[in-house]
C-alpha cells in the first residue's frame, strides 16, 4: 500500500493545484463580496504552494518547501491586514461590496 503511494508522481497534485487556482481566479473574478475575494486569493495562494510542495518532493529539492514557508508567512500578514480592511468595511456598511472602498477615505 505505501509502495503505490510512493510510486505516484507528482501530476495529480499539479492538476489539483490548477484546478484550485483557476477556482479560486474565477471567484474572485465573479464574485464581489470582499470577503469572498479574499478567500478566492487564500485559495490561489494554497494552490501555489500545493504545487511548489508537489514540485519540490518531485525534483528532491528543499527550494520549494521554502518558497511555501515564505508564501504562508505573506499570507498570515495579509490575512491580518486584509481582515481588518475587511471588518472596517462591513462595520460601516453590512453588505458591503468591493466598490465601496471609497467608504474609508474618510
Amino acid at each position: 500500500m505505501m509502495l503505490a503511494a510512493a510510486a505516484m508522481g507528482s501530476e495529480p497534485y499539479l492538476i489539483l493545484g490548477a484546478i484550485l487556482f483557476a477556482m479560486g481566479a474565477v471567484g474572485l473574478l465573479i464574485r464581489r463580496n470582499a470577503l469572498v475575494m479574499f478567500m478566492c486569493v487564500e485559495l490561489m495562494l494554497n494552490a501555489v504552494n500545493l504545487s511548489f510542495v508537489a514540485l519540490s518532493r518531485e525534483l528532491d529539492d528543499l527550494g520549494g518547501q521554502i518558497a511555501v514557508f515564505f508564501v504562508l508567512v505573506v499570507a498570515a500578514a495579509e490575512v491580518v491586514v486584509g481582515l481588518g480592511i475587511i471588518v472596517s468595511i462591513f462595520r460601516r456598511r453590512q453588505g458591503a461590496t468591493a466598490d465601496d472602498l471609497s467608504v474609508l477615505k474618510g
